[in-house]
């Protein structure tokens, strides 16, 4: 059975090392600490109480704050964090905020009472202790991912929303449409505002000009979808493409496109945004930009890690930025026939 010497040859430090990051993690070096977490882990020592005295003074628990467990992306996201928690022996408590900013500072309280460890956002509002941080007081440990102001100095975690936004309307150019309309998320949001202005930029790079017309906002939940296509529709507006700012919304959209007796692709394209795992099910299969949304939840937690073994920190926060890549299925297609009247 392995054993602190052996701990500290895998590691390449001494003894002593070892038993200082167990007893004071906070006078070791963090590349030294994760070395000695290599060699804890490399060495398969069960039971961990090496691993766990690294953490020693920590609740080895993480708040995760969404707004919402009702949106597949969460679960995903979720799902990505609890991969990379459990793999390092720590316990992932989700905290439904839905938008109360109350429940925020709640959990921010609860970092304080040593109930937690730190807290990573999914959610557009900050905590009170971010947004008005007292003075000569270090934050608690934070990660935000996807959805936060861009000058916002937390490590952070997304994709290019901007850029795969303008990437989905190139595609939808590129097969013909002329007429593209949009179903936005909630205008504010930071997430829903870069989708929008991708949207703006796509047809900018298809010298197609912008109609406030074509615009439609939804809040990235099938119901909305359905509405804002139908609000499209009755609106008389002529298109013959629609991106929708999440697959949510573009299943909703093609339901009511259904109804209306809309085919689809043949009298109307529709595009998504997120590559939920349903939209490959879709009648028809939904084009979509594909968002690593588990890959954001490790990132998220991994950021995480780095913040509880460097809370001396100082200057830029890290920012991680995930790739994005279109999927084409039969959803979308070049112009075929003339939409009938709704």
């Amino acid at each position: 059975m392995a054993n602190i010497k052996d701990i500290a040859r895998v590691a390449g430090v001494s003894v002593a090392t070892v038993s200082r990051a167990l007893s004071t993690p906070s006078l070791v070096r963090p590349a030294t600490i994760e070395r000695i977490e290599a060699a804890i882990a490399d060495l398969n020592y069960e039971p961990n109480h090496l691993a766990a005295g690294l953490r020693r003074q920590r609740s080895d628990n993480v708040i995760v704050a969404v707004p919402s467990i009702y949106n597949p992306f969460t679960s995903a996201f979720v799902e990505g964090i609890e991969n990379v928690a459990r793999a390092n022996k720590m316990r992932v408590l989700l905290g439904i905020t839905e938008g109360d900013v109350d429940a925020l500072n709640k959990f921010t309280s609860m970092i304080a009472g040593k109930q937690a460890d730190g807290l990573i956002l999914l959610e557009k509002n900050l905590p009170d202790i971010v947004l008005n941080p007292p003075a000569k007081s270090k934050l608690p440990p934070m990660v935000a991912a996807c959805e936060y102001p861009p000058d916002l100095n937390l490590p952070r975690v997304r994709t290019d929303n901007h850029e795969a936004s303008a990437l989905i309307v190139g595609h939808l150019a590129e097969l013909g449409h002329q007429r593209i309309a949009a179903i936005t998320g909630p205008l504010d949001q930071f997430m829903s505002m870069d989708r929008l202005s991708g949207y703006k930029l796509g047809l900018l790079r298809a010298r197609i000009e912008f109609d406030e017309a074509l615009v439609a906002r939804g809040d990235f939940s099938l119901q909305s979808g359905y509405d804002a296509m139908v609000r499209l529709l009755d609106s008389g507006a002529e298109f013959t493409a629609v991106a929708c700012a999440n697959d949510e919304m573009a299943m909703g959209a093609m339901s009511a496109l259904h109804q209306r007796g809309i085919s689809v692709p043949d009298e109307m394209s529709v595009a998504g945004f997120d590559d939920l795992r349903f939209g490959a099910f879709a009648i028809p299969p939904l084009t979509t930009v594909h968002i690593p949304t588990v890959e954001i939840g490790e990132a998220a937690m991994r950021l995480m890690l780095d913040s509880l073994l460097q809370q001396d920190h100082e200057g830029p926060a890290r920012e991680v930025v995930l790739p994005h890549r279109l999927i084409v299925r039969q959803s979308t297609a070049a112009p075929r026939k003339k939409r009938k009247k709704a």
